[in-house]
């Protein structure tokens, strides 16, 4: 099975990465302007080069020195796009695009058999899928055949309802079609983290409870050992409130009087035990566990974004949550990565 080099750009913590090496990619570099991100990105992929860059300044060419790495099969990653909430053809050149015109700069440079760039689903139909056909304009004038989809990760056997975009890009070969879901048996979150403990446990420590389903023992495949769980000391007024959220519930579930505590729309919202999760935010304290009264752990978190229990987050608690929540789930990315691999070995290798 021939390795393919990959870049990925934007990597954050790797999640993206991490489903194209478990698939038999060879990703000989990732790059993030975020140092803990890139921490845990170098630590969880050994063979892999990590690098802090910032990308709105420095050019595929001075990368290229930089690395030595001059030539990859594929490169993806998925670039903020701030800008792309401006109405008007200024949107593309917006300064705040400029993480999106350097994916487009670097597809240029290297010259990739493909590319896939991920972003939030409303870019497909914002502003009457301008920014869509722009996109898909900016990588066809490059020589590359772009197709895009939104897939729903719980579709794709993560326990976790999230939505992404996927550009494809294939140079000079046929049109890249993306995978079918693999199952309408949605994973719930109880499914995903009930043999994860109540209370906070120390690094390394081994799992003394048994595996409760078939995606937990996935999970715990390479590794019974527990990482990144330390559970959040709530107040005791937070607490009190959100012992009244039933499973699944929220703010609505709630005296009249304890609703408009938190402003905030998602506030005070449970997990449904017995449904895949809502998309993992970036730990802003508005998600409970289904049964504990606190917010996940970095782990439970990691496991409702398919990342499996020997994937450990390095810095500190905030950082950690925020590198799970920013993601692209590893399951659904190894699917992906699986169905380019029947693609690019037919592109021409230019």
């Amino acid at each position: 099975m021939k390795k393919y080099k990959v870049i990925d750009l934007f990597c954050g913590c790797g999640g993206l990465s991490q489903g194209f090496i478990k698939a038999g990619y060879d990703v000989v570099l990732g790059i993030d302007y975020w140092k803990d991100a890139v921490e845990t990105f170098t630590y969880n992929h050994k063979n892999s080069k990590g690098l802090i860059a910032d990308l709105s300044i420095e050019t595929p060419q001075e990368i290229s020195k930089k690395t030595q790495i001059d030539k990859v099969d594929l490169i993806i990653g998925g670039p903020p796009c701030q800008g792309f909430s401006i109405a008007g053809k200024r949107i593309v050149n917006d300064e705040r695009n400029k993480l999106y015109r350097t994916f487009v700069n670097f597809v240029e440079f290297y010259k990739p058999r493909m590319f896939l760039m991920e972003n939030v689903p409303n870019i497909i139909s914002m502003h009457n899928g301008f920014i869509k056909d722009t996109i898909i304009h900016d990588f066809e004038s490059l020589g590359y055949k772009v197709v895009y989809k939104i897939l729903l990760a719980s579709e794709f056997g993560v326990p976790q309802n999230r939505k992404r975009a996927f550009f494809v890009g294939t140079k000079n070969g046929k049109e890249f079609i993306f995978p079918e879901p693999i199952t309408q048996k949605f994973i719930s979150s109880e499914e995903a983290i009930s043999d994860l403990p109540e209370i906070s446990v120390q690094d390394g420590i081994k799992n003394i409870l048994k595996p409760k389903s078939e995606y937990q023992k996935l999970m715990r495949k390479n590794s019974n050992l527990i990482f990144n769980h330390e559970a959040t000391n709530h107040n005791d007024k937070t607490v009190q409130i959100v012992s009244m959220v039933p499973d699944g519930g929220n703010y609505k579930n709630l005296p009249i009087e304890f609703q408009k505590i938190r402003n905030v729309n998602i506030a005070w919202t449970r997990l449904n035990s017995k449904k895949p999760s809502f998309t993992i935010d970036t730990g802003h304290n508005h998600h409970f566990h289904y049964k504990f009264n606190r917010v996940p752990t970095t782990r439970e978190s990691a496991r409702l974004q398919s990342f499996p229990d020997d994937f450990i987050f390095k810095s500190g608690k905030t950082s950690q949550l925020r590198q799970v929540g920013n993601a692209v789930p590893p399951l659904l990315s190894k699917i992906i990565a699986t169905q380019i691999y029947k693609f690019i070995g037919e592109v021409e290798d230019v």
